[in-house]
């Protein structure tokens, strides 16, 4: 008698340093930038954790995004929902053409003008900020007092959401991407996200302003489910992962005075700081998901199609093979422009620029303001959001 075949693992979770990706990730890479994994729901598939392959992979057509064809690689409320296609407008879960004729009219909305204003408005967001932490004196959340309401002021000014509104839409995409949510409470959140956005379509469609929501309304091309599904897209992508590497990488900055103490000597090195916390971080914990559409070969082993497909990039960031040193926080970091946070191919994410711009301004004009910042409590102490798909920390308490 035969022994029955092992079971692949399933994707590692577990992180035993809080700023470094979950352990057995490097582990993986080194056996095999591809691995075979289980997903929770029992199915077979792949691993990618090599920088090489996960830029294979991102850029390859043979690999699908749809949603009816993906899995999640951790347990959550999404892998109860799977098989569903993506909701109207929800052009990052659909391939080609859907997707490039959604995120076209799009591409035309970020424009360098407006680029260039919205900036105006980051460093004036983030002055009105700081005034208020100190006049409010320490300690702060800098979570609540700051990282939250850079990105979610600039969203709401992008697509001409009323601030007054803030409050509804963050919660709903805390419970979409939380990983504690149950089924029902996704779908209630989504089907309020969708009302709230209907009801916003509408008034923009009454009352249009200088925002992308009207210019979409006013080019016609989208219908008004798309509509509504790009709004919704762009509210929660807009919104959740700067929020985060504002208060992760402050933390990560304060928790090591040498790196914080070079930039602070030369503070035009912001720009590759930020390229580099980008790299080093990878907020995306679990990366991004896809399915083969056929058989593929990748590094040597066969990717069957229909397999699902996780590429990590945590763990393509970390590569030694692409990055020296791939561990250390290194603000003068000249190759970490090449890091993957934002995707790569045809998926890369829309708004990199304008994310770039809030963690530019943001961490620099906070460590200009306040030249003594540290953190309030020990760095052991603060809680991680290490049960959200889009990892950061819960409270981030400073003084000065």
């Amino acid at each position: 008698m035969t022994d029955a075949p092992t079971a692949p693992p399933p994707h590692p979770t577990h992180r035993s340093d809080p700023l470094s990706p979950a352990d057995d990730l490097r582990r993986f890479r080194e056996e095999s930038p591809v691995s075979e994994i289980s997903y929770p729901d029992g199915t077979a598939g792949w691993l990618v954790t090599g920088y090489a392959a996960a830029r294979a992979v991102l850029a390859d057509r043979r690999f699908s995004v749809r949603n009816e064809l993906r899995r999640f690689p951790v347990r959550s409320a999404e892998t109860e929902l799977k098989g569903q296609p993506a909701a109207p407008g929800w052009f990052i879960a659909m391939d080609p053409p859907d997707h490039t004729r959604l995120r076209r009219p799009l591409i035309a909305q970020f424009t360098m003008s407006r680029m260039r204003a919205l900036s105006s408005k980051i460093e004036e967001i983030t002055a009105g900020l700081l005034d208020e932490m100190a006049g409010h004196g320490p300690p702060v959340d800098l979570v609540e007092s700051f990282a939250k309401p850079i990105p979610s002021l600039m969203i709401c000014e992008m697509l001409g959401v009323p601030y007054s509104e803030r409050e509804q839409f963050q919660q709903n995409t805390e419970t979409m991407t939380s990983f504690t949510s149950k089924p029902d409470e996704l779908v209630a959140a989504y089907q309020e996200y969708y009302s709230f956005m209907d009801r916003l379509k509408d008034r923009k469609r009454a009352d249009p302003a200088d925002d992308i929501l009207s210019g979409l309304i006013a080019a016609d091309e989208l219908s008004d489910a798309e509509l509504i599904g790009v709004g919704l897209l762009l509210l929660s992508a807009g919104y959740e992962p700067p929020a985060n590497m504002l208060s992760l990488g402050t933390y990560a900055l304060l928790r090591d005075p040498a790196r914080l103490a070079v930039l602070r000597a030369d503070p035009s090195l912001i720009d590759t700081a930020v390229e580099e916390l980008l790299r080093y971080l990878s907020v995306l914990q679990y990366g991004v998901i896809r399915a083969a559409l056929e058989d593929v070969e990748l590094e040597g082993r066969l990717i069957r199609a229909g397999d699902p497909v996780t590429i990590s990039l945590p763990a393509a960031n970390r590569d030694p093979r692409r990055f020296e040193d791939p561990d250390t926080l290194d603000v003068t970091r000249r190759s970490a422009t090449a890091q993957l946070a934002f995707g790569h191919g045809i998926h890369q994410c829309l708004g990199q620029q304008l994310a770039r711009r809030q963690l530019q301004i943001g961490l620099s004009m906070l460590l200009d303001r306040f030249p003594g910042l540290r953190l309030a409590v020990p760095a052991e102490e603060i809680g991680m959001r290490d049960d959200m798909r889009v990892y950061g920390v819960r409270e981030l308490p400073v003084a000065w």
